[in-house]
């Protein structure tokens, strides 16, 4: 059979204030014209749809067009990133399951919808949403691990839950387990929420057992395989979201799994989308590079001292240009790490720098709040 392996579409992001929605429109119809050529027999979304849990309602329309699009090909397998809301996924789930678009927003046992068995291509799904850390116990009680086994670390939990939902799997399916998680040794991309990328949220490629086809990861923004025995990849997010990923060049996977033997994965370029780029220099500098910037988001750092209009010289010459920035201002504004700029985690992380109290288990609380807070 064959799979289409997408993830963090973040519908909703924007960059600098300045709005994406035709961005994602075009990336999306991009995705499923993709689908469409290859003739894949199932799409796996591996979490991030959204870049919020309280989606804007063009967000929300996108996303669903786009999930609906992409099931004309083949049905579709979405579960929920650390971005989404689980009880929206699941509130608008059986709508959805009416037009091939089976949805999980919350970690489920195998016999409650936590594997997916697809009769007709003789394969099965285990899903495995985003678990936080105060959500690991949880997602453990609701797979029917014993009290005992809810001790230890996130990433022994973690194990647990996914032995739980692959141990019915034999060699006779195609088996295929989708999650949205952090697997150590995996490269970030620049966008994703610092308090869930580090600390005790990752685990080892260990626990993807030897008998899964293929192994469909979401969370981390650059496309990359984990080195395993069997198949295990990121996907990536389909667009450039912010200035920490313009060295990625993004796409999506089309896997090949056959039952016992393990997937051949071909990487599938995208165009749509504005690049992101940054152009440094001096004024003059700047101004004779104009050309290069062509339709993309670009973010100007200027070698100049400050004066009035420099920006908006700048925005003149080079129309897509959503920040400017001083080498100085730069400089500053890495020391002081830019607040405004960051996400909640990252400006807390900052913020205990600062102070000299740095401490993980503080930072890990504020995550678990910030997550039951947006849920």
């Amino acid at each position: 059979m064959r799979i289409l392996h997408t993830s963090d579409w973040h519908v909703g992001r924007r960059i600098r204030g300045r709005d994406r929605s035709d961005e994602h429109r075009a990336v999306l119809a991009e995705i499923a014209g993709v689908a469409d050529t290859q003739q894949v027999d199932l799409t796996l979304v591996a979490g991030d749809l959204f870049d919020s849990s309280a989606p804007t309602p063009v967000a929300e329309e996108i996303a669903w067009r786009a999930l609906l699009a992409l099931a004309e090909v083949s049905p579709v397998v979405v579960i929920a990133g650390n971005h989404d809301s689980p009880a929206r996924l699941d509130a608008v789930a059986p709508l959805l399951a009416m037009g091939r678009v089976t949805v999980v927003g919350t970690p489920r046992s195998p016999g409650d919808g936590g594997v997916v068995f697809i009769d007709s291509l003789g394969t099965k799904v285990a899903l495995l949403p985003f678990v936080s850390q105060r959500g690991i116990v949880r997602a453990a009680d609701i797979m029917g691990l014993d009290p005992d086994q809810h001790s230890g670390k996130y990433q022994e939990r973690m194990q647990l839950l996914v032995a739980a939902l692959t141990e019915e799997m034999t060699p006779e399916t195609v088996n295929l387990l989708v999650g949205h998680l952090t697997v150590f040794g995996a490269e970030t991309g620049g966008g994703e929420r610092h308090a869930h990328t580090v600390f005790d949220y990752a685990v080892p490629s260990a626990v993807f057992p030897g008998h899964l086809s293929y192994v469909a990861l979401g969370h981390l923004h650059r496309q990359q395989k984990i080195p395993h025995a069997g198949s295990v990849w990121y996907a990536g997010s389909p667009l450039q979201l912010d200035f920490g990923e313009v060295e990625d060049r993004k796409g999506i996977l089309v896997v090949e799994a056959s039952p016992g033997l393990p997937a051949q994965v071909t990487t599938i370029p995208l165009s749509a989308g504005r690049r992101l780029i940054t152009i440094k220099g001096t004024l003059d500098q700047i101004l004779a590079r104009a050309d290069e910037a062509g339709d993309a988001h670009v973010r100007v750092e200027l070698a100049e001292k400050a004066s009035v209009g420099l920006a908006d010289t700048v925005r003149e010459a080079i129309p897509g240009t959503v920040e400017v920035v001083l080498e100085e201002a730069e400089t500053t504004r890495k020391a002081h790490h830019a607040r405004r700029t960051l996400t909640p985690g990252d400006a807390f992380h900052r913020y205990l720098e600062e102070k000299g109290v740095a401490d993980p288990a503080v930072e890990r609380l504020f995550a678990e709040l910030l997550d039951e807070a947006s849920a």
